[in-house]
């Protein structure tokens, strides 16, 4: 464990659309490097906890806007990270849209991997980033994994994934999502299919441990 204050974890960002392949490039991250050296969090685990009055107003709600997000927490905790602390990780249910009261402990290790589609779009959060990947994945295929992943995983029916994608996802991707690659190091192209991008991205991962 560092003192408060004292930089010991380095961190990197993997960001991206929805179904672009962000966590297909996580895993192949993990597997190279090592599960036991890498702190993993999620931008979803931190979704705003709201206390929905009304169907209404959970169907008109804009997941896909950076204010969705908990960032004052998110910020706390890759800071924490950074640091040398453990953390207590959020644990969203995506069927109800509520935190469960429950969290996961997220021991500090040598090495931060920080994953989701919004993460570049914050200035706070680039700051902390010590190396930052963008995985870019045609239009097509990321509805087709959005809709694959909405209904099998999170128990949606198909005309909402539809009505959410054409409400907030595309228009957000659009505003947020896409101009964020501008901050990135390194632009991935088709995802985890993309094995000659992995390989640079984890020789850099390499030897950016090493001299940590």
């Amino acid at each position: 464990m560092g003192d408060s204050g004292t930089q010991v974890g380095v961190a990197l960002g993997v960001a991206g659309g929805t179904g672009s392949g962000k966590t297909t490039v996580v895993q192949a991250i993990l597997g190279a490097v090592g599960r036991e050296r890498i702190s993993a969090l999620a931008q979803d685990s931190y979704y705003r906890d709201i206390d929905w009055q009304t169907e209404e107003q959970l169907l008109k709600h804009n997941f896909d806007h950076p204010d969705a997000l908990d960032h004052d927490l998110l910020v706390e905790h890759l800071r924490m990270l950074k640091e040398g602390r453990d953390v207590e990780v959020p644990i969203y249910d995506f069927v109800t849209h509520r935190r469960t009261s429950e969290t996961l402990t997220m021991p500090a290790r040598p090495f931060i991997l920080l994953e989701g589609i919004l993460i570049l779009a914050s200035s706070r959060l680039r700051e902390l980033l010590d190396f930052k990947i963008f995985v870019d994945t045609d239009a097509d295929v990321r509805l087709m994994r959005r809709i694959r992943r909405d209904m099998s995983e999170r128990g949606r029916e198909l005309d909402d994934v539809f009505r959410q994608y054409s409400q907030t996802v595309r228009p957000m991707h659009l505003e947020f999502v896409e101009p964020s690659k501008r901050w990135a190091d390194i632009i991935v192209p088709e995802g985890g299919e993309n094995r000659v991008a992995l390989e640079m991205v984890i020789a850099r991962i390499e030897k950016l441990l090493d001299a940590g």
